[in-house]
């Protein structure tokens, strides 16, 4: 079985590690989100993909679910004593030793397609992760701060702020002139399934279909999309999407969340059982809907719910 998924950070890793003990004889590809990306320190940052590989390389700090296991910040609290800013986005040591080896490879000219493979052969992690582009796209965030809109960088928003100001637009600056890395639609035209797993629907998955031709590979590719929610009980599972889906004027519930993917790209949406009545209103907007238990307490509580979404797929794809 050829799957394809697209994945922003937390979220996606966790669920992905779930799909390959579900499916441990499938052929899986990840299109990983990089509107995260940032520059930082005069090194490329990329949270989204990074967060996949050593969530599924066995190095992910487990407790936080981003950055390195047994991490120090020896460096940083250098570059804090130079007065260095910004100090409130946290790279550990360990990190940024995969920053200075990718910026190497890409200051050398090599892809950021290219680059995210030579990083994969240390971490192996079991699945093929290719990032949307290797053109440069950095979501910014448009809020009002002292008074005056500005638009900021979405790590700013989100790490340094913890999305405390409201957000009136989102825009995924480069995507409209960028162009999908090599291999992503060819992933797309070849999977068995297609799955949007419970991450971000504005800034993780929401960037990826940005990206002008992944849209429309997905809704050509003739095989079944199913896709989890993030919110449950009108609330995101973790994090703060309900701050940027109101800046696109969704509303933070399961259902909205589906009417805002579409019937056009979406075939089949699971819903948490505490979201059940959900379920007529999803189906109303075209898509097929069911309730199933969606909270990743662990590995085999996301085993449990990757299963519920391929074999809703084998459904969707009878009817």
């Amino acid at each position: 079985m050829r799957i394809v998924v697209l994945a922003g950070g937390i979220g996606g890793a966790r669920f992905l590690r779930g799909l390959k003990k579900a499916a441990p004889d499938a052929d899986i590809t990840v299109i990983g989100n990089t509107g995260d990306d940032i520059h930082l320190f005069g090194l490329k940052v990329c949270p989204d993909l990074d967060t996949v590989m050593y969530t599924l390389g066995g190095g992910i700090n487990e407790e936080q679910g981003w950055g390195r296991s047994d991490e120090t910040f020896h460096l940083k609290q250098e570059l804090a004593e130079y007065g260095v800013e910004p100090q409130w986005f946290g790279l550990g040591d360990r990190d940024f030793a995969t920053h200075i080896v990718r910026s190497q490879m890409l200051g050398a000219g090599y892809p950021l397609s290219a680059v995210t493979e030579a990083l994969c052969d240390r971490w192996q992690p079991g699945v093929r992760l290719i990032p949307m582009s290797d053109d440069r796209i950095e979501t910014h965030v448009a809020v009002d701060i002292d008074g005056e809109r500005r638009a900021i960088h979405f790590q700013e928003y989100w790490v340094r702020l913890r999305a405390s100001v409201p957000a009136h637009a989102v825009v995924p600056v480069g995507a409209e002139q960028s162009k999908p890395a090599p291999g992503v639609l060819e992933a797309l035209s070849e999977a068995d399934v297609i799955l949007f797993p419970p991450s971000n629907p504005v800034v993780s998955i929401g960037t990826i279909l940005a990206v002008p031709g992944i849209r429309e590979a997905i809704a050509d590719a003739g095989v079944p999309v199913v896709g989890l929610s993030p919110i449950v009980g009108d609330a995101p599972v973790r994090g703060m999407a309900d701050k940027v889906l109101a800046a696109v004027g969704v509303e933070s519930s399961a259902a909205a969340v589906a009417e805002h993917y579409g019937s056009g790209l979406l075939d089949g949406w699971l819903v948490d059982e505490v979201d059940a009545a959900a379920v007529e209103r999803v189906e109303a907007a075209g898509i097929r809907c069911r309730a199933v238990p969606l909270m990743m307490t662990d590995l085999d509580a996301a085993a449990r719910m990757a299963r519920e979404a391929l074999t809703f797929a084998e459904e969707v794809r009878t009817v």
